[in-house]
């Protein structure tokens, strides 16, 4: 094997060959570094709006946020999907289905901002008012959705790159891609909002640079010939085989975030009908937090990924249980501490996105309700990407699928009509105790029938 190549193996057979502890600990730290970083684009969004424009302002962005994220779910499905089909095929030594992937998801990322974009500008204003935004915060969610909306191929291919590099396992590359971005996008908000007071575009318009910086690492990187597999920069296939599994697997992620816009939408449909301005404002901030607490546990979801994909294609499925479980343990171990700080000191976490807010005692104990099941969802995501990951996207999909549909729409419908702006916390929370218990338990049937495929291998063998 010469020089060239040797370095891109060693990474793969450090997946497949190495303690499973130094391999979590070894990938993890720059993944969630990575999502730290980008978790901080939504978190900078709500700091300078709500420091620099004011609560309307924040109302509004905080309405048009989850519709923005349209272009991430897009994201999401090409680039968990690919990430799957490459990290299996890398454990595979499938060198046809390598070749033809960048290819597909450079289609793929096309014609889904064309679809995206054609739809969310005809129709911004409705989508707005869907979400409960009225009057000025209806007027500003509008303008900064529609900002948005221009940059969402950046938005879309910028993250699905960023997962190819971390299906490939090569998490400090993706890491400090995003911390360029960050830096980027924090640069032209203070910049657009803080010095030139463009308001809500300005906020967008930076985060649309940072993206756009996001995009450009990218290409660099790939048509560098920086990649893993044999990576063309400029190809586009629509190989039938590759596109279908970058779709089947990936579905369940982009499932996942367009679920999640239906959870904001009667969210924020019961706040708009049974609270004011100030509570739509308030929990818009409260889910930025939770949120951006759960970015840890998105980080080693993503370090979770290439280890399970990567070891499933090679017939290692012992060993794809026992990364479940590291990696989902060390998800909540390392959401603790933040956790407990949250919950100890609400105030000043909320402080940096309400300035001059005066909170409730009402208001905290809503905030701490809203966050007390955060620290065991780490099994509930690392499940999500375990079924995608040994080439099963479908049951991923029903969990994403029923948190919203069976429970989230009726429990919003009901439950704040009974006892008001308390049960949206209250219901999130009930929702996704259930959801947890759930998870695990098709988590463990999953781990039957790999322990099963594993004694037959060993059978055979």
């Amino acid at each position: 094997m010469n020089e060239a190549i040797e370095p891109k193996e060693k990474q793969k057979q450090f997946i497949l060959t190495g303690g499973l502890w130094k391999v979590m600990a070894d990938l993890s730290w720059p993944a969630i570094v990575a999502m730290v970083l980008y978790g901080m684009n939504s978190v900078l969004d709500a700091i300078f709006v709500g420091q620099f424009v004011g609560e309307t302002a924040l109302a509004g962005v905080s309405v048009a946020y989850p519709l923005s994220q349209i272009s991430v779910a897009f994201g999401s499905l090409i680039g968990v999907g690919a990430g799957s089909v490459l990290s299996i095929a890398l454990g595979a030594r499938d060198k046809k289905t390598q070749e033809y992937l960048l290819g597909n998801v450079n289609w793929l990322s096309i014609a889904a901002t064309v679809i995206y974009m054609v739809l969310a500008l005809i129709f911004s204003n409705q989508l707005i008012a869907v979400m409960g935004g009225t009057g000025e915060a209806l007027a500003l969610g509008a303008r900064y959705f529609r900002v948005t909306v221009y940059g969402a191929f950046f938005w879309v291919y910028g993250l699905a790159g960023n997962m190819i590099i971390r299906a490939e396992g090569k998490m400090k590359t993706a890491a400090w891609m995003m911390g360029i971005g960050l830096a980027v996008d924090a640069l032209f908000k203070y910049v657009f909002v803080g010095v030139l007071e463009m308001g809500v575009e300005g906020a967008a318009w930076a985060t649309n640079i940072g993206m756009l910086a996001y995009t450009l690492l990218g290409w660099f990187y790939f048509g560098g010939g920086h990649a893993t597999f044999k990576s063309k920069l400029l190809s586009l296939h629509r190989n039938k085989e590759v596109t279908s599994s970058i779709l089947r697997l990936g579905a369940p992620s982009m499932l996942m975030a367009v679920m999640s816009l239906v959870q904001a939408i009667v969210v924020f449909n019961a706040l708009s009908r049974y609270g004011t301005v100030a509570d739509i404002a308030f929990y818009g901030v409260v889910y930025r937090v939770f949120q951006f607490l759960l970015t840890p546990i998105f980080g080693l979801m993503r370090a979770l990924q290439p280890v399970l994909g990567i070891n499933y294609g090679a017939k290692q499925y012992d060993r794809v249980i026992r990364s479940y479980k590291i990696f989902a343990v060390a998800a909540l171990l390392l959401t603790l501490p933040f956790w407990i700080i949250s919950m100890a000191v609400p105030g000043s976490v909320l402080g940096m996105m309400l300035k001059d807010e005066v909170f409730t005692a009402t208001q905290f104990t809503y905030f701490r309700i809203y966050m007390a099941i955060l620290p065991v969802l780490s099994f509930i995501f690392m499940g999500m990407t375990l079924f995608p990951s040994v080439d099963k996207g479908k049951p991923a999909a029903i969990i994403g699928i029923a948190r919203q549909l069976i429970f989230y729409v009726p429990v919003m419908l009901l439950v704040p009509k009974w006892i008001g702006v308390a049960g949206v916390y209250y219901g999130s929370f009930a929702i996704d105790a259930i959801i947890v218990i759930w998870t695990l338990f098709m988590v463990k049937k999953e781990f039957s029938l790999l322990r099963k495929r594993d004694m037959q291998s060993s059978l055979n063998s």
